[in-house]
């Protein structure tokens, strides 16, 4: 026999046992290893199809490669559905989702638009729609009415001063008005972070004031972040890369 024909034979039991540990780890069906040993070629083709591949599309990497895909391809896409569903039936629901499309293409003053609207009728308590319009005014620089849109939610909701979002983004609109109560909300924002930026955004605010225990705290942020990027999943990493880069200009690296 050539030497191709067993380097052939060799790459379909290799390929065949890489899908065999990948049926015992995801608790596929027995029959699965029955049919890649004693057919290693066809099982894996068959494996690959009905069990690998789709488990692929299923996981958090896939579906945020997925997003990305779609954004270079079609970046309006979200905007147009959701323009096309508000026009079709103008809806709260519609004109919040259509805001939250505007605000994720960087149209935050149409976005506002939207928001304020939606705020002025009966679902103006509703904790997504003052979380959205807070967001829109936070990027459209109405950091005073933010500040009032976020503390009107959080007395209608009190749980939502520690949701990661809410807590973040009244951080950020006091940060911004240099209003008092701005390190207890970074602090706060700290203990309900679901990613870097709360500590990255304190650290830049910190930075800024003139105490020289504040400058070290903000130094230990930055340093905290970089250290924990080595340790990051790639996702992870892509999601924190703006925060990352930050903590290493601040650092000098």
């Amino acid at each position: 026999m050539s030497n191709l024909g067993i380097g052939g034979i060799g790459l379909h039991v290799i390929v065949a046992i890489f899908f065999a540990v990948h049926a015992v780890r995801t608790h596929q069906n027995m029959y699965w290893l029955l049919l890649l040993f004693l057919f290693p070629g066809l099982g894996s083709i068959v494996y690959f199809f009905a069990v690998y591949l789709p488990s692929l599309r299923d996981s958090r990497g896939a579906r945020a490669a997925s997003r990305a895909i779609k954004q270079i391809v079609d970046p309006n896409r979200a905007v147009r559905e959701a323009r096309e569903a508000f026009d079709r039936a103008p809806t709260v629901d519609h004109r919040m989702r259509l805001g939250a499309a505007l605000l994720e293409v960087g149209n935050a003053a149409e976005a506002l638009e939207h928001y304020q609207a939606a705020a002025n009728g009966p679902f103006a308590s509703d904790p997504a729609l003052l979380e959205g319009l807070a967001r829109a005014q936070v990027a459209t620089g109405r950091h005073a009415d933010a500040q009032a849109t976020l503390e009107k939610l959080f007395a209608a909701h009190p749980q939502a001063r520690d949701q990661a979002e809410p807590a973040l983004l009244y951080a950020r609109a006091l940060s911004a008005l240099d209003a008092p109560g701005t390190r207890d909300a970074f602090e706060r924002s700290l203990t309900c972070a679901s990613d870097a930026a709360p500590r990255c955004l304190y650290a830049d605010w910190l930075s800024r004031q003139g105490d020289a225990a504040d400058r070290e705290r903000a130094k230990s942020l930055y340093s905290e972040i970089v250290h924990d990027a080595r340790h990051w999943p790639r996702h992870a990493r892509e999601h924190n890369r703006e925060w990352l880069q930050r903590a290493q200009v601040a650092l000098g690296q």
